[in-house]
């Protein structure tokens, strides 16, 4: 039932789909998550489940949704660099057929759900509070600051240096290092429920989110390399840059992964 309600909370939410189609993966996912975060605190704060690593993580999870929503609807209204680089790359979703709209509407909200499902599943369960679950916490929490420092030091770097591609900061480290913190925020919160799920459904539904996260967030790194190797190809830097930055998981040499046509993009 309550994996029901959070659907619900998230199909409403990302309802907001239906008037801007990116809508269903920008503005829709990050207010989804916040609103399951605020569902889960409802729904098992009254009857005293939560721990003090599940309540955190709720909190993270609410703080995670409102901080992505709120920066992609800023940079929407704001960012005129952003407008025109979008403009032909995403896809305004007039001529998508309105059935096709109402399936992606539904896998959507599925997919945050069960991104988030590890967190409901521990507290159904009631499940006792263990190492596992700290460390899933620490490691969903890197994830979000990883992330909000990634886009705070683009951001920066691009009003001064708009013409430039970003290689301070966390970007020393990866060239996507926001990909690499959503990557982390998920991570972690799988890892949170690995001693708390039971059954069968509950593996998959787990699995499914985590890995479909993942999966997204390397086409989204496949999309920005294919982008930047247009705008800074001809870059003797930025080709230097790329040589020696792997460009989504630290410490390993993926320096490209733009050749992998099977990646979301």
């Amino acid at each position: 039932m309550q994996f029901l309600i959070l659907c619900v909370v998230a199909l409403v939410i990302s309802a907001i789909g239906f008037y801007r189609f990116v809508w269903f993966i920008s503005l829709g996912y990050g207010f989804s998550m916040a609103g399951i975060g605020i569902a889960l605190l409802v729904m098992f704060g009254m009857g005293g489940a939560l721990t003090w690593v599940t309540a955190i993580m709720a909190v993270l999870l609410i703080g995670y949704g409102l901080r992505l929503g709120g920066y992609l609807l800023i940079r929407e209204q704001r960012s005129a660099a952003y407008q025109r680089t979008m403009k032909n790359e995403i896809k305004d979703g007039s001529g998508v057929n309105p059935i096709l709209k109402i399936v992606i509407w539904l896998v959507c909200a599925l997919l945050y759900v069960c991104e988030s499902s590890p967190l409901l599943f521990r507290l159904q369960n009631h499940a006792p509070m263990d190492a596992v679950a700290i460390i899933g916490m620490i490691v969903m929490l890197l994830g979000i600051v990883l992330e909000s420092a990634s886009d705070y030091t683009k951001n920066r770097f691009k009003k001064t240096h708009p013409q430039r591609f970003c290689d301070v900061g966390p970007f020393r480290l990866v060239r996507c290092p926001n990909y690499l913190g959503e990557v982390l925020t998920w991570t972690g919160m799988f890892v949170s429920g690995v001693t708390a799920l039971s059954g069968v459904w509950q593996w998959v539904a787990a699995i499914a989110g985590w890995v479909c996260i993942v999966w997204i967030m390397f086409g989204g790194a496949r999309r920005l390399e294919l982008r930047q190797n247009k705008n800074y190809g001809n870059d003797p830097e930025y080709q230097s840059y790329v040589s020696k930055t792997p460009i989504l998981i630290p410490f390993v040499p993926l320096y490209s992964v733009a050749k992998y046509k099977w990646l979301v993009g």
